[in-house]
């Protein structure tokens, strides 16, 4: 019998013996990190969760056993900071009894405990009934049986050696620092969430996610002067394997000023760039305020889109039931009933998708048990859709969630959060080269940088890691202090040009916060070079007086 099931067998809490930490929870070696957890056993407590729910009046229930894995390695120039393994695992039961919600948690997973986990839910949720106004309506969802989902990856990120990701960051720290660099931070952040849900619909569903994120900062200092400037690293988080960090010549976007990469990266290749671009931002002239032609590539208008179109289609924000870390929403209802409003120019299609290979959001099902899929939100630069889970489906017509339901934890009950919400590329050809061959007055940008945004997610201001000027279609050199303001429509309205698919690429956040208590989830953005025309730019580093 393995240790595991002879733990749960014999009644021991499997977390009883650790200190609960709610986001990393306890130490645990390579080894442990690399053996799963038995399906069946899984299967087992679910269902005696379930069947205690129901044996108290749950009218549905949910169960989700989560095993949540994190490794990060941290380095500067020479010297290793940091190396943690850790696990957090436990169960959250959700319910309905009286027409209201209930949730309760436990990481001690004996018969008893999940038991009493399960008939806490439902007391909460009787109380919670007591100030109930309408009764919970949750979108029909059919059981999927036995199934599971597996992101797909070649190369485990926890099976690779720690010596072979510490001499990685080193060796890329004493490429920045050979190269000029006075500070050089690099970090390596690994995830894997292995994630069960069952419910009282018949869903038994085990997923297996995995998620990784290759960083550093670089910074150089003007000895004659003090000054100093930064550049980090033009790599994005992704749903993948070790096999990220692969380079792979035709995951690379070349000719221009900055070296791109797609599905691949190569951290010592952008790690010397960045070197030689902090040097650039030094001698850089800063930028003359005025309206503008902006090119941004897609590592900089990532966040921009998650700023300015995924949070606002949040249905919850929409609604006003949501407002923390992001504000609420200026998209509402009544503009998404007109089918008319328009958002932006005809160019703009923006896609929700919770499928997309590669993708920070990508999973099979959702955490409600809902498959996941895609759909339009943004199509012909009118708003169409927003984003919703099962209890929100039915405010705009909808027969079925959208699954856009996540919780980050075991412990944390699970809420709406963002899908993966990109901009479709544009369908003629078109390479980032040919776009700024058209370009009479303008700038590059890329990275992300500093931004503000308002509680309505309308007004805004964005800068970049990286800027150059652009003249009769040639780029002429580096800016500094450049940051461009506008609001959501006016800026989404200036959207002139896409390039094509072959451009398209991914960004995100590994760690978007929202709701109180805060939770964190991974979205990914993705998005071709895009145009935007007579946009606002001012000089940040100007002082008044």
């Amino acid at each position: 019998m393995r240790r595991r099931d002879f733990l749960y067998m014999t009644g021991v809490g499997i977390g009883a013996s650790m200190v609960h930490l709610p986001l990393f929870g306890k130490e645990i070696s390579v080894e442990d990190a690399l053996t799963p957890v038995d399906v069946q056993l899984k299967k087992r407590m679910a269902d005696v969760a379930l069947n205690a729910a129901r044996s108290k009046g749950a009218t549905y229930a949910d169960v989700r056993i989560g095993r949540y894995l994190n490794q990060v390695i941290a380095t500067r120039e020479s010297q290793v900071q940091n190396i943690a393994n850790s696990e957090s695992y436990g169960m959250g039961v959700r319910v309905i009894a009286n027409g209201s919600w209930g949730f309760a948690a436990t990481n001690n997973l004996d018969n008893d405990s999940i038991a009493k986990a399960a008939e806490m839910a439902v007391a909460i949720a009787k109380g919670n009934a007591k100030l109930l106004v309408e009764p919970v309506q949750l979108a029909p969802q059919k059981g999927f049986g036995e199934v599971s989902w597996k992101t797909p990856l070649e190369i485990n990120a926890f099976s690779v050696p720690i010596t072979d990701k510490v001499n990685m960051l080193l060796n890329a720290n004493n490429e920045a620092v050979k190269g000029g660099a006075k500070y050089v931070n690099s970090n390596l952040f690994m995830v894997n969430e292995q994630k069960y849900f069952a419910s009282t619909d018949g869903s038994y569903i085990d997923q297996d996610i995995h998620r990784i994120w290759p960083t550093f900062t670089v910074t150089r200092i003007d000895p004659a002067g003090g000054k100093f400037e930064t550049r980090n690293a033009l790599s994005a988080p992704m749903g993948m394997g070790y096999e990220y960090l692969t380079p792979k010549a035709s995951e690379k976007i070349k000719g221009g000023p900055v070296t791109m990469y797609k599905k691949r990266y190569d951290l010592l290749e952008d790690i010397r760039e960045a070197t030689t671009h902090v040097a650039e931002k030094l001698k850089a002239k800063p930028v003359l305020p005025g309206k503008y032609d902006l090119v941004l590539d897609p590592t900089h208008l990532f966040l921009t889109i998650h700023e300015s179109v995924g949070h606002p289609t949040e249905l919850d924000r929409v609604l006003g039931y949501e407002a923390n870390y992001a504000g609420t929403s200026f998209l509402t209802l009544d503009k998404w009933e007109s089918k008319k409003f328009n958002f932006g120019s005809k160019v703009v299609n923006v896609i929700a998708d919770k499928t997309e290979s590669g993708s920070l959001g990508a999973v099979g099902y959702d955490d409600e048990g809902v498959k996941c899929g895609n759909w339009d939100i943004i199509r012909d630069g009118i708003l169409v859709n927003y984003q919703t889970i099962r209890d929100q489906a039915h405010i705009l017509g909808l027969k079925a969630s959208q699954a856009c339901c996540y919780a980050d934890s075991w412990e944390s009950i699970q809420f709406q959060r963002m899908p993966n919400v990109s901009l479709a590329p544009g369908e003629s050809v078109l390479s980032a080269a040919d776009l700024v061959k058209n370009v009479e007055k303008g700038i590059y940008m890329f990275g992300r940088n500093s931004y503000s945004i308002d509680q309505q997610r309308y007004n805004f201001q964005f800068s970049a890691q990286l800027a150059y000027e652009i003249k009769e279609g040639k780029i002429v050199g580096m800016l500094k202090d450049a940051s461009y303001q506008a609001n959501t429509q006016e800026f989404w309205n200036s959207c002139t040009q896409l390039c094509d698919k072959n451009d398209y690429r991914l960004g995100g956040t590994f760690a978007d916060g929202k709701g109180q208590p805060g939770q964190v989830s991974a979205v990914s953005h993705g998005s071709p070079t895009t145009r935007f025309n007579g946009v606002n730019v001012i000089n940040t580093g100007r002082k008044l007086g």
